[in-house]
């Protein structure tokens, strides 16, 4: 009885593991050895594909595949010396080896010598039967060069080879788009459509396209298409939904999301557009209801938990509000956006400190917002700590200089130290660039404001000739 292709495999592999296990030796032809050693490749165990390749050229030592099979190792452990070394050897036996070229230029590739490898992807273009994958290859070198057209090109003629190489219509759309050009996108998409009616994934980009140009019903015409070509198509669904939105049809958006919880495991993006929809809709209940579910689904998701949270600040519910922030912050306590929103809802619960201390995390995150430098500096002025709050407004002149709202600040805090020098240089500054602004020193230090120096300086301000 002949073996199949499928079970001669399983056969060699089972072999040559049950070789590995009891130390003995047997014998396998080249091809064995090749087929077993890209098994191990393509799932990822390099030890069992190096030990096949080293057992195979112990029996066969003149196998050129294997020979590049042990060069691609050693290319993705990035040994390229040694690579560069072997494939120089090799070429002086084999010219005429498309494979040979492919390896020296992914070397090249890896060197960051694009140009040297488009030169030797070329060579082996000239001597391929599989011009698809060496296409595929030359339109990558163009993407690392930044040279979109040249790329969009090879994976144009990629395409034209192998229609259903997607991966392909995926990096000739992101070619047009890093370009800028949709318009031309959707023509070519409209082309290939022609040829193929029925690629979901065609129908699928052009909805993208229209989207990113607000074409929003031709949008949700290509989704409905794309549905068509494949009903269980999650993406075209989450797509639909989104454009949906834009159109404020949220009752038909959540249908669509809601197609996609019954298709495969729920994802965390269609729980929160769902929750978003309802909240749209004013349905209260079925809001949390899913923003409950998108968290507990992936609890690693910050759109959710901030969701969540303004849910309740919306409703000036502020005691919910800080117990899902501080959730959040326990997992994740890098995140400036929970920082942010865990101050001012501390701010709101009168926890000044709390507050404080969300507002300086969310700064030494790299939040540098006027409005944090302010609301911090004045909680720090309210608590009393004057000089932290001096050393607040002056960190905040350095990325907004001469701004009048922090010189009144720094103005009434300097005076408050009896540093009256230093309180009458912002003062005039600030009076300087917006007089009308003064309300703030009244309003936060009305002892500094009725100071004599203080109403002298306003006075002069007001009247120059006095």
């Amino acid at each position: 009885m002949q073996l199949s292709s499928n079970e001669h495999n399983n056969f060699s592999l089972e072999r040559f593991e049950s070789m590995l296990k009891t130390n003995s030796v047997l014998f396998f032809d080249s091809e064995e050895f090749e087929e077993i050693v890209h098994h191990y490749l393509e799932n990822g165990k390099i030890a069992l594909a190096k030990k096949a390749t080293k057992l195979g050229l112990e029996q066969h030592p003149s196998s050129t595949n294997l020979k590049l099979f042990r060069i691609e190792m050693y290319i993705f452990e990035n040994k390229l010396d040694i690579a560069d070394e072997l494939l120089d050897d090799l070429h002086l036996l084999e010219q005429s080896n498309e494979e040979i070229y492919i390896q020296k230029a992914n070397i090249f590739s890896r060197r960051d010598k694009h140009s040297e490898a488009i030169q030797l992807l070329e060579k082996a273009l000239e001597i391929t039967d599989d011009e698809a994958d060496v296409l595929s290859l030359l339109g990558m070198e163009y993407l690392f060069m930044e040279d979109y057209v040249h790329a969009k090109y090879y994976f144009m003629k990629c395409l034209e080879e192998d229609q259903e190489d997607y991966s392909a219509l995926f990096n000739i759309i992101y070619c047009f788009e890093f370009l800028d050009e949709y318009e031309a996108a959707i023509e070519y998409l409209n082309d290939f459509l022609n040829k193929n009616p029925y690629c979901e994934v065609a129908w699928h980009q052009l909805g993208k396209q229209y989207y990113e140009l607000k074409e929003y019903k031709k949008a949700l015409a290509a989704y409905d298409f794309a549905i068509i070509s494949d009903d269980r198509f999650i993406g075209a669904y989450l797509e639909k939904g989104r454009v949906l939105e834009k159109l404020k049809k949220y009752v038909e958006a959540i249908e669509s999301y809601s197609i996609t919880l019954g298709l495969d495991d729920p994802t965390s993006y269609a729980l929160l557009r769902i929750g978003k929809c309802y909240e749209k809709l004013g349905n209260a209940e079925m809001a949390i209801q899913f923003y409950t579910k998108c968290v507990k689904e992936d609890t690693l998701l910050d759109k959710a938990w901030i969701a969540i949270t303004d849910f309740y600040i919306k409703r000036k519910q502020f005691q919910k509000a800080l117990y899902y922030i501080e959730k959040a912050i326990s997992i994740d306590a890098e995140n400036v956006h929970y920082w942010k929103r865990y101050a001012k809802i501390s701010n709101k619960l009168s926890l000044y400190e709390e507050a404080e201390v969300g507002y300086r995390k969310t700064l030494e995150l790299g939040n540098y917002e006027m409005e944090t430098w302010i609301t911090r500096g004045d909680i720090l002025t309210n608590l009393g700590e004057f000089e932290a709050a001096v050393n607040n407004f002056n960190q905040a002149m350095e990325f907004y200089p001469e701004n009048a709202e922090l010189e009144y600040r720094l103005s009434g805090l300097y005076y408050t130290l009896s540093e009256n020098d230093k309180g009458a240089f912002h003062l005039k500054n600030a009076l300087k660039s917006e007089p009308e602004f003064l309300m703030i020193i009244e309003e936060l230090f009305p002892q500094v404001f009725h100071l004599k120096t203080v109403v002298e300086i306003i006075k002069k301000h007001k009247n120059p000739s006095l």
